[in-house]
């Protein structure tokens, strides 16, 4: 028994390793995924509608490319040019069906997604107002031009995480699942 103990140690370092390692790879994955809106183009502007000073609607959202072996999806949409020590969070979205087609423009930001097509058992997560769904854009008017990351995760499992996950908690709880990522870029500058 005493030689079984002594191995303990080694397996959780070898799990800890393995840890680490998935989550290196997940940040460091090349983008495959292609994620499209019918709101804007890639690195084009985020038409005021869609924006804390318009109707804060979210826009519409598409994905393509999603790798054999997708069951999951899980979505973040951050600022990383907010004056904030991390990125601004303004969508954090999980559960979503590996098959769903899209995120339909205007969803409801009630924490259980129901009544749309393809995303039943979708979780609209916490934003950096600490409230679920989504926050359009809202920058300072500080002559920088804000760029908003729409980061599609496709995951190898269905995770069914709980309510109320903020962005570090989701990924925290999809590391070690992520098969691929995609992002759209959106830009907006209050002037």
């Amino acid at each position: 028994m005493k030689g079984f103990l002594s191995f303990k140690p080694a397996l959780a370092a070898i799990a800890m390793s393995a840890l680490i390692i998935n989550s290196v790879i997940a940040a460091e994955m090349e983008d495959t995924i292609t994620v499209a809106s019918t709101a804007f183009e890639h690195h084009g502007t985020t038409p005021l509608k869609y924006t804390a000073y318009g109707d804060n609607v979210s826009p519409q959202l598409t994905w393509s490319n999603l790798p054999a072996g997708t069951v999951q999806l899980a979505l973040v949409m951050d600022d990383p040019i907010a004056p904030t020590p991390q990125p601004f969070v303004h969508w954090v979205a999980y559960n979503i069906p590996a098959d769903a087609a899209e995120i339909p423009e205007g969803l409801t930001r009630d924490v259980r997604v129901t009544g749309v097509a393809g995303l039943d058992g979708m979780i609209n997560g916490l934003n950096g107002l600490r409230q679920a769904g989504y926050f359009g854009p809202r920058p300072p008017q500080d002559g920088k031009l804000h760029a908003y990351h729409f980061r599609v995760y496709a995951l190898d499992a269905a995770l069914n995480l709980p309510e109320g996950l903020n962005k570090d908690q989701l990924l925290e709880a999809i590391d070690g699942h992520v098969l691929g990522t995609g992002m759209l870029m959106g830009h907006y500058e209050r002037e």
